[in-house]
């Protein structure tokens, strides 16, 4: 099963957007990130939409940041891309009347929700400002500052 990146990505565009001086194209973006424009418009408008991001028009137009890093969350993100799975661990349902699926299904089910809270938890304490902090240090530790 193939992982969901649209998080990891958007959040590097986000730190690259605020780094940019100016809005940056949708194709600009796709290119950074190895993808189609149509899809970075598509996934900037749910971020749009939960006022993360603005588009601007015309001439130096493109996505430009609505909110400062330090108020922006992973869990921000998260929901704006719909909430997307954490886990590719799923239940049986071969047989629903079998009591040891039903046994089992429980056992996962509440270890994945147990992991999904504490995932969420830690996305809302986590902001797109502690992102960037970090890549500095990692920036100026490989040029030696």
């Amino acid at each position: 099963m193939r992982s969901d990146s649209r998080l990891s990505r958007m959040l590097h565009a986000l730190i690259h957007m605020d780094r940019h001086d100016g809005a940056m194209t949708s194709e600009h973006l796709a290119q950074m990130l190895s993808t189609n424009p149509v899809v970075v418009r598509r996934t900037m408008a749910g971020l749009r939409d939960q006022g993360i991001v603005r588009s601007e028009k015309g001439h130096g137009g493109g996505w430009a940041l609505n909110r400062s890093l330090g108020d922006v969350t992973l869990l921000d993100i998260y929901r704006a891309l719909g909430d997307p799975r954490l886990f590719a661990i799923g239940l049986a349902d071969d047989d629903p009347r079998c009591l040891v699926e039903q046994a089992v299904n429980a056992a996962v089910a509440d270890t994945l929700s147990a992991a999904e809270a504490l995932v969420i938890a830690r996305f809302g304490e986590v902001t797109l400002a502690d992102i960037a902090e970090d890549f500095d240090r990692r920036f100026a530790a490989v040029m030696g500052g």
